[in-house]
């Protein structure tokens, strides 16, 4: 619902232009009194329309986004199987998960777990 959201308050700011407009034209020697209600309609709109977008969709907490980590790596790859440190026992793609933006593996064999590190290429 972020496009309602959105759209709602565009309205809202220029339903508050406009008023604003409105009220300061009825101040002009060409301006009339009853600009002034107008404006203050206008006001009244917009600052709902505000509200109205406020209420529209609520934000989401947290624990309700999934975030799915896709890497596209360039020209062919080989994989070596990844061995637990502790144990030596093999690890497969289900043990490693993301924790505060670092890969962490457990080993289903012994237990353990411990960040995933790269080694330097050269």
């Amino acid at each position: 619902m972020r496009t309602g959201r959105i759209i709602a308050y565009i309205a809202a700011a220029i339903f508050i232009i406009f008023a604003f407009l409105f009220i300061l034209g009825a101040f002009s020697p060409e301006g009339s009194p009853g600009w002034i209600i107008i404006g203050i309609i206008g006001l009244v709109i917009g600052f709902v329309l505000i509200f109205v977008g406020t209420k529209l969709s609520p934000p989401q907490k947290a624990g309700d986004q999934v975030v799915n980590l896709q890497i596209d790596l360039p020209g062919e790859v080989e994989m070596e199987t990844i061995k637990c440190k502790s144990c030596g026992g093999p690890l497969s793609p289900k043990d490693i998960k993301m924790v505060a933006g670092a890969p962490v593996v457990e080993c289903p064999h012994c237990g353990t777990t411990y960040q995933i590190t790269e080694e330097p290429k050269w």
